[in-house]
């Protein structure tokens, strides 16, 4: 399997332990500069793919639609190609890891603001109300000047998106982190995936899985998924066998990197080409509304610029009649001329869609572009002692399955308890607090340490800053500790930075959580307001011994004493330090 050296013409995400394909230089570029010369271009495709053996690779701009079917109303758009694909030798499958982006994000400009989307929504109910459309996919664009398309891409892809894509045209870099499959071929068999139905990722694990289980409980997702779904079966019945066009599974929840997205799963057999079958599915129907027609020309009356890639096609097609499409979603086009770079968002509006919660998906979908998180490793705390072994050690390897699943990291938990094990196997004399962490791959290491060697703490000061409850690193034990080691500068010698959220709620310190007494009862914060689920708190919780309840700043600094709490060393009483408040 190779390494990547050097920028790649064509990169693209693949399935199994390859992980990606990589193209070389293409042997022919076949460009199609308006919706006509598409079917040109891909009769071109064909040749090489079906006489001399070759890959096609490339994509398809959304306005290429009236190639397919010249009743749909696109923008003219002279300056982006309609279709673009590359033929190549067959591509080298290349390890599974890209390295990190280097740059910072650039600061990006939306081409719509609140109130002309809100406009916009408005007039859609009234092609709604009047029956001329049953769901409508509103987007805007968002520009920024870019210096280097790679690095962008390597920002883009950095939570492993399925259907990621790098295509470097030499007029215009593509950089896509899809989410979404448009259509697999292999042979006879098709399968589609149609994404429709959106929600924000959670900041916990827990409340990460509540909002996933009420995005599949939604009558509302449910709905416009069945609709899509709908005219999926209708374009694979297209090119499909009679009778062979089936949902194996619908409605199913797909975890993403800011968002979750409900899909469904569309499969049939044709006896036709690759060519056929992304004619059949062109434009997705994920990315119009329904009915196609009709909805592509309020499409095309609300939207003030072309989309370009944004909601195109991109993939490959492979003798044998083997191909792979994703949508262009989670995609950005950038001018080599100047470094102008182009992102779409968006989303599918239906009569009982609320401008403020669509607005707020569009939002969502474009966190992607902001600074990327920091490399870490998953990390659990434990203590260790000679005579009862470890304290509290489901609960730490419960929380981390959690994390592990929420960021998407492997975790072989046999392997996990195995380290435990192995590091303490000499079964030294004195208390051990081990740390077992894992990476992004999955490689799990623990070390132990001697608990004599820990200082203390006696003393608490509030932080200078508030945290932010947003911040999804506050709620998962991580090495990324920036926010901590923030506070850490404001707190006392032997001291440790009481941390609280913009309400003037106390969450934590950057050790432990924290109790007060009140009533005769100790209250520890709930964890919405921005804390760690301390596997010591929980059993606390769990044996009766402290309750949850919001807990003031004011209140702290009144009582002057606190209780700190930990898996390591258990529970103990500290002083406030009223000096800086």
């Amino acid at each position: 399997m190779a390494a990547l050296r050097g920028v790649p013409t064509a990169l693209l995400r693949c399935d199994g332990p390859d992980g990606w394909l990589r193209f070389g230089a293409p042997e022919a570029v076949l460009e199609a500069a308006t919706p006509g010369d598409v079917p040109e271009v891909l009769k071109e495709v064909a040749r090489g793919v079906e006489s001399r053996g070759l890959w096609a690779c490339g994509f398809l701009s959304y306005e290429a639609a009236p190639a397919f079917d010249a009743a749909l109303d696109v923008r003219r758009d002279p300056e982006f190609p309609a279709a673009w694909f590359g033929l190549f030798a067959p591509p080298t499958p290349m390890g599974s890891s890209l390295p990190p982006a280097s740059g910072h994000p650039s600061p990006w400009a939306p081409t719509m603001d609140r109130r002309s989307y809100a406009a916009a929504l408005s007039r859609i109910r009234t092609h709604l109300a009047s029956g001329q459309t049953y769901q409508v996919n509103l987007t805007y664009r968002i520009r920024a000047r870019i210096e280097d398309p790679w690095d962008l891409f390597l920002h883009l892809a950095g939570g492993d998106p399925p259907y990621a894509a790098y295509l470097d045209t030499g007029a215009w870099t593509i950089c896509s982190a899809s989410p979404e499959m448009l259509f697999v071929q292999d042979g006879d068999r098709i399968l589609s995936r149609p994404m429709k139905g959106t929600t924000p990722r959670g900041r916990s694990s827990e409340e990460d899985l509540r909002r996933a289980q009420r995005l599949l409980r939604s009558e509302k997702e449910r709905a416009e998924n069945v609709m899509i779904v709908d005219m999926v079966r209708n374009d694979i019945g297209r090119v499909g066998i009679p009778g062979s066009v089936r949902v194996p599974r619908l409605f199913t929840v797909e975890r993403h990197s800011s968002v979750w997205q409900m899909t469904s799963t569309v499969v049939g057999r044709t006896r036709g080409a690759p060519y056929d079958t992304l004619g059949a599915l062109f434009p997705a129907a994920s990315v119009t509304g329904a009915p196609r027609r009709r909805t592509m020309q309020i499409i095309r009356e609300l939207e003030t610029t072309p989309r370009r890639i944004y909601t195109g096609a991109i993939g490959w097609i492979a003798p044998g009649r083997r191909a792979r499409f994703s949508v262009a979603i989670r995609t950005a086009a950038v001018r080599r001329s100047d470094g102008e770079a182009e992102y779409g968002v968006g989303g599918g509006i239906v009569w009982d869609s609320r401008t403020d919660a669509e607005w707020s998906e569009t939002l969502a979908k474009a966190r992607i572009l902001g600074p990327s998180r920091p490399p870490f490793d998953l990390l659990e705390t434990l203590r260790w002692d000679p005579t009862a072994g470890y304290w509290l050690r489901e609960h730490h390897l419960r929380r981390l399955a959690r994390s592990a699943a929420y960021f998407g990291y492997p975790l072989d938990r046999s392997s996990a308890a195995e380290e435990l094990e192995r590091v303490v196997r000499h079964r030294p004399s004195v208390a051990q607090r081990v740390r077992l962490r894992v990476s992004r791959e999955g490689a799990v290491s623990a070390e132990a340490s001697g608990m004599d060697a820990l200082s203390p703490v006696r003393t608490v000061r509030l932080a200078h800053r508030p945290i932010d409850p947003d911040d999804v690193f506050l709620y998962h034990k991580t090495t990324n500790r920036r926010v901590y080691a923030s506070a850490m500068e404001d707190a006392p010698a032997e001291g440790d930075a009481l941390l609280y959220n913009p309400d003037g709620e106390v969450t934590e310190t950057t050790i432990a959580n924290v109790a007060v007494e009140r009533g005769g009862a100790l209250i520890t914060p709930p964890i919405h307001c921005g804390l760690l689920p301390g596997t010591c708190r929980q059993w606390m919780l769990d044996q009766g011994r402290v309750r949850e309840g919001v807990v003031t700043v004011r209140e702290v600094l009144a009582t002057g004493r606190l209780w700190l709490m930990n898996a390591v060393r258990g529970m103990w009483q500290v002083t406030v330090d009223r000096g800086s408040s």
